[in-house]
């Protein structure tokens, strides 16, 4: 990494060295007035500035050799104070050359910087106290930024894991939804071919459908319930009159985003269990609705209830949304079973409201949530 890495702008670093030497300057200068033998004020405030400026030439030097060799064992600490001595030595020279200009430059005559082996000498601790000041800052700064990136890595690792266990969770529930769609075709083949044949249409017109939706892990409920009408399309086929679906969406919420091809499994659920026999109807009730900040959405048969109903786990359909809502959203989403009253099983399902109008942030299309 280089120097501007650490936001390193010669501007600013001269108007932060200007400000420094100031500061520097007016502490002298009024210690000299407290203790009553004030000193002209140009001395203390051309010797304060210069100093600072030449330790802004020199610091980045000293960033540069802290990230080349930090701090460690011999040999690199003997790497450090030969650098610190001749930094130290750089800085004292330009200290004494710069006087020497600006002094007589500026009327205040020759400058007097006394004895120079015993002044390297002295400037040495002060020095001393800058260098380590920037290594500490240098090596804390970069284990800052390791340490950033290494969390940075893990959450793209981490988004990128989810983000294929989405994509395995859909190419499982494709097939497992053909299939059980091709069973339904094969059941009534035999007995009532143009009934067959208008499911194949309308099994065609879903697996279009569900492709469409299968680009997008979410997409608007409004879009789920036209690929879950193509499904009721199949199955009025296989049922005739028994089937009776009623869909009731609350106003704003069609445009909420939600997993696509979640309905799909959980009313196929509600038909293969909850139906009951002939010639009984097989009704289910699809609700929607939003409470504050969560959408609900609800799947009721006229079943047998939990008494009957499968368990989740028991299929493909609904373990894979059940994995997926987790996927998605975390400990924010939930799926439950209860009893209807009257009669029948009630699947429950709640999520994140998030309108499908506003743009979703990808750390929000793929990483779980908090629980």
């Amino acid at each position: 990494m280089r120097e501007r890495d650490v936001l390193w702008s010669w501007p600013a670093a001269f108007a932060v060295a200007t400000l420094l030497g100031l500061l520097s300057f007016a502490y002298y200068w009024l210690d000299d007035v407290v203790r009553g033998h004030p000193t002209p004020a140009l001395e203390p405030l051309v010797e304060e500035l210069t100093g600072y400026w030449g330790a802004v030439l020199l610091v980045p030097v000293g960033i540069r050799l802290a990230r080349r060799y930090p701090p460690a064992p011999t040999p690199r600490i003997l790497i450090h104070l030969i650098v610190l001595l001749a930094l130290s030595a750089a800085s004292t020279t330009w200290n004494w050359a710069a006087r020497s200009l600006l002094f007589p430059a500026l009327g205040l005559g020759r400058y007097d910087y006394g004895q120079m082996p015993l002044r390297y000498l002295m400037e040495l601790p002060k020095g001393a106290i800058l260098y380590v000041v920037i290594l500490a800052f240098v090596v804390l700064l970069d284990r800052y930024r390791a340490a950033r990136e290494k969390e940075l890595r893990v959450a793209h690792l981490e988004a990128g894991l989810a983000r294929a266990q989405l994509q395995n969770l859909s190419a499982q529930l494709q097939p497992h939804f053909l299939f059980n769609a091709l069973n339904a075709v094969s059941s009534v083949m035999y007995e009532d071919v143009e009934r067959a044949d208008r499911m194949v249409a309308s099994l065609s017109e879903l697996l279009r459908a569900s492709l469409r939706a299968s680009r997008d892990q979410q997409i608007a409920l409004a879009e789920e319930l036209e690929v879950l009408e193509r499904y009721l399309e199949l199955m009025r086929a296989r049922f005739g009159e028994r089937l009776r679906v009623e869909v009731e969406v609350d106003d704003g919420v069609r445009g909420a985003r939600v997993p696509a091809m979640l309905l799909q499994p959980i009313v196929e659920n509600a038909l293969k269990h909850g139906a009951p026999d002939p010639p009984e109807p097989a009704r289910v009730v699809v609700r929607a609705r939003r409470m504050e900040d969560r959408l609900v959405i609800e799947v009721r048969d006229n079943g047998p209830g939990l008494r009957g109903a499968a368990p989740i786990g028991a299929g493909v359909g609904l373990s894979n949304t059940a994995e997926r809502l987790r996927a998605l959203y975390g400990g924010a989403q939930s799926l439950e079973f209860d009893d209807a009253p009257g009669g029948g099983l009630i699947v429950r399902m709640t999520m994140p409201f998030r309108d499908s109008a506003v743009p979703a942030r990808e750390e929000e299309a793929w990483s779980p949530s908090a629980s």
